[in-house]
């Protein structure tokens, strides 16, 4: 849908890398200007990519989890774009959140989700949008309704990323944290942290 939008498929298309290893890596991360990285607060998904981002100049939009933190922490959350819940704030709700309020409450959640369901996106007869919509709302055998809290973050995910969209205009301002990112992704070396290891955990 996206690259065949005749209004914006010369400004925006999307591309899926099969097989992602080192070599697409190599060519992919420094060409890269903002580092998505959403995983769900406390699930620590993030590895060392988003690192590898911010040594080769990419911002980094993403929650509040794993390296994320340590990069907001050592180049500062005004030139990143952090969003969504932390993890205080799911242990606080985990026990009655409901992504049905927010479906049937917000017009505009309720209608990106139901284009799961409503002919927008093929899924050739699959079922697995079907599936998705109801993980989201129902549930599935092994995890509760929304487990991944994914319609709690979806507007403040919106919201950074038109605020990173926003800034990049100001290509000397991007530049600028860019350049802020790569001034402290030192503290990233695998000598620091082989380091550390070797005093605080092997003991030698």
């Amino acid at each position: 849908m996206v690259n065949n939008d005749t209004e914006t498929k010369d400004k925006l298309c999307v591309h899926f890398v099969s097989n992602y290893n080192v070599s697409y890596a190599e060519k992919l991360i420094p060409a890269a200007d903002i580092s998505e990285q959403i995983s769900t607060a406390g699930t620590e998904a993030s590895g060392t990519s988003n690192m590898k981002f911010m040594l080769n100049g990419a911002v980094t939009l993403g929650t509040f989890d794993g390296a994320n933190i340590e990069i907001e922490e050592k180049a500062g959350l005004e030139n990143n774009y952090i969003f969504g819940a932390r993890v205080e704030d799911l242990a606080k709700i985990r026990d009655n959140y409901d992504p049905n309020e927010i479906y049937n409450n917000n017009p505009k959640i309720k209608k990106v989700l139901d284009t799961l369901i409503d002919g927008t996106f093929s899924d050739e007869g699959t079922g697995m949008f079907r599936e998705l919509y109801d993980s989201i709302l129902k549930g599935a055998s092994w995890h509760k309704p929304d487990n991944y809290y994914i319609l709690l973050d979806l507007e403040s995910y919106v919201a950074a990323k038109l605020q990173a969209n926003s800034d990049y205009k100001n290509r000397e301002k991007f530049a600028q944290k860019c350049l802020i990112n790569i001034a402290n992704s030192g503290y990233f070396s695998s000598d620091r942290t082989i380091k550390e290891y070797a005093k605080e955990i092997w003991h030698i």
